[in-house]
């Protein structure tokens, strides 16, 4: 049986509509699986989800196997990893993986070098990692947030690490990010509030910024330099440099 909390969950990472209505992040997220879903060719075989939290892009993998991690549990719980590591090594052995995914994680590292070594250490000569980082967004989990990264900044520092760039794309930009950039400030601001006040102010203020977001982009010219998330597909090549 499928509880509420599935049907959100379900709503907040997938592109039906209807996520306009339970997910202040809609406009972010629609943009997000949108590119995951676009490159998810290019992942297959033994597959490492890299600070997987609850696994939300599996199912728009097809892949042979799909081992999550994550550096330590999440206190509210919602994390699915299939094993934990230090923050710097992964415990598995050298091209033990044909492919990687890691979304959203790459602004938490300090050490973004070392983090890449060790995902091109663990793939098979020329297997591939999908990447996806924020561009603009405001910070979040603080006090782990330590970056963000242009379309040049990201593929620069893959290539850097040993990977040949496949592919690179942007979420859809332009006037519709200042929805979203709204929403995630009523969001921050109200989040001290009771519960029964943040909902109202969801359904009356967040709801209508959503959908005039939606509008925005459906409507208006896109931007290439004014986005929310870039998104790499890239190979991993002989050794990375040191």
């Amino acid at each position: 049986m499928i509880s509420v909390k599935g049907i959100i969950a379900r709503l907040q990472f997938g592109k039906s509509l209807l996520g306009v209505f339970v997910d202040p992040f809609y406009l972010a997220r629609r943009g997000l699986i949108g590119l995951i879903g676009k490159y998810s060719s290019h992942v297959g075989g033994k597959t490492l989800d890299i600070g997987c939290g609850s696994k939300p892009y599996r199912h728009l993998f097809n892949v042979s196997s799909y081992t999550g991690i994550e550096v330590t549990q999440d206190k509210k719980g919602t994390d699915r990893p299939d094993c934990y590591y230090d923050g710097k090594n992964f415990p598995f052995a050298a091209a033990s993986f044909d492919s990687a995914v890691c979304s959203q994680v790459l602004e938490h590292v300090f050490t973004p070098e070392e983090f890449l070594r060790e995902i091109h250490r663990v793939l098979v000569d020329g297997g591939t990692i999908l990447i996806t980082v924020p561009f603009v967004w405001p910070e979040h989990e603080q006090p782990f947030d330590c970056a963000r990264y242009s379309s040049f900044g990201l593929t620069h520092i893959l290539a850097e690490s040993g990977f040949e760039v496949m592919a690179e794309d942007k979420s859809p930009g332009g006037l519709g990010v200042t929805f979203q950039l709204a929403n995630a400030y009523i969001q921050d601001v109200c989040s001290p509030a009771p519960r029964f006040f943040r909902v109202i102010i969801f359904a009356v203020l967040m709801v209508p910024i959503t959908i005039l977001g939606v509008l925005c982009e459906l409507l208006l010219p896109a931007s290439d330099s004014l986005y929310l998330d870039n998104i790499v597909v890239a190979r991993k090549k002989g050794v990375a440099n040191v």
